[in-house]
């Protein structure tokens, strides 16, 4: 069996990630015969994924194993043998692909927006540069940033083949224990209309209490990007992010955050995004709704001010 992409599905508590869809839909954009690999899922996942030609499972854990995941993939991509392999650009995948490409011996280009041909398109350096790498005839693998092409054109009501393999026993030395997740937020920031985030353009700790403020006028919950919660000034479960949560918010209000991919990541799903950055070129400044060049806590002051 010969295709032309290979999609390796990403799940967790026993549903696929918006990011599958995604790269589906990339793979179908691009052309040739689409294959998904599903390591470790269930039958309602594999009803899923219509839009593909192929359905390749492979039975393992379903938790999330960098050792064993890789090998289980490893039979999934000996058998369709694709000129090219997708995985998503997430904390998973990163661990996924990296292994795969020692493994197998094949290059991989990360971060990768856009495919065209056998040119892969990556966003780096915090959104503010575009690399373009031809991957050759060769095989190769690549790791898709979220938000890349919709997950609606991912989906489809096809009838794929459905292959099954086994993975190889014993394939790694990493043991699955068990996921920790978080702590209970104070505030759940996905289930708010209207979120005022703040990234590193915010200065200091002093600058929180301002987005504070403006948050409070305008009845909305106070988020982040990673530097604010990096340097301690507001709890990890307000990070929006691809290290953090994704928010579906009516109105997100981003206070001195570039827009780097990581951050994008969480951000696909608002409404209106309105972005106030003194930096002209930042890339948030590329997908916002409403873009204002501005001292952000001028700003603030103003709006807290109109709406008292």
């Amino acid at each position: 069996m010969s295709i032309q992409n290979l999609v390796v599905a990403e799940h967790l508590d026993g549903a696929l990630a918006d990011i599958t869809f995604e790269m589906i839909a990339l793979a179908k954009a691009r052309g040739g015969t689409t294959a998904v690999a599903l390591v470790g899922g269930t039958d309602a996942m594999a009803a899923e994924l219509g839009a593909a030609d192929t359905v390749v499972r492979v039975a393992a854990a379903a938790d999330f194993n960098p050792d064993t995941h890789a090998a289980a993939v490893g039979v999934a991509i000996e058998h369709a043998q694709p000129e090219l392999t997708l995985i998503g650009n997430t904390s998973m995948g990163m661990d996924l692909a990296s292994t795969l490409s020692v493994n197998l011996r094949r290059p991989l280009a990360t971060s990768v927006k856009a495919l065209d041909g056998t040119q892969a398109i990556a966003n780096l350096y915090g959104g503010k540069m575009d690399v373009t790498t031809d991957l050759g005839g060769g095989p190769a693998i690549a790791t898709v940033l979220a938000g890349s092409a919709s997950a609606g054109a991912g989906r489809g009501a096809g009838s794929p083949e459905v292959v099954t393999l086994s993975a190889p026993p014993d394939a790694g030395r990493i043991e699955f224990l068990g996921l920790e997740r978080p702590e209970a937020a104070d505030v759940d920031i996905t289930a708010q209309d209207v979120l005022v985030a703040i990234g590193r353009g915010i200065g200091d700790q002093d600058g929180v209490e301002v987005a504070e403020e403006l948050a409070e006028a305008l009845d909305a919950a106070v988020a982040a990007s990673r530097p604010i919660i990096d340097a301690g000034w507001l709890p990890k479960s307000r990070q929006v992010g691809k290290s953090g949560l994704k928010v579906k918010a009516k109105v997100y209000l981003a206070l001195g955050i570039s827009g780097a991919p990581e951050h994008l990541e969480g951000i696909k799903g608002v409404g209106t995004l309105v972005a106030v950055n003194t930096d002209e070129n930042a890339p948030i400044f590329g997908v916002a709704d409403y873009g204002l060049v501005a001292d952000l806590f001028e700003v603030c002051e103003e709006l807290t001010e109109a709406l008292e």
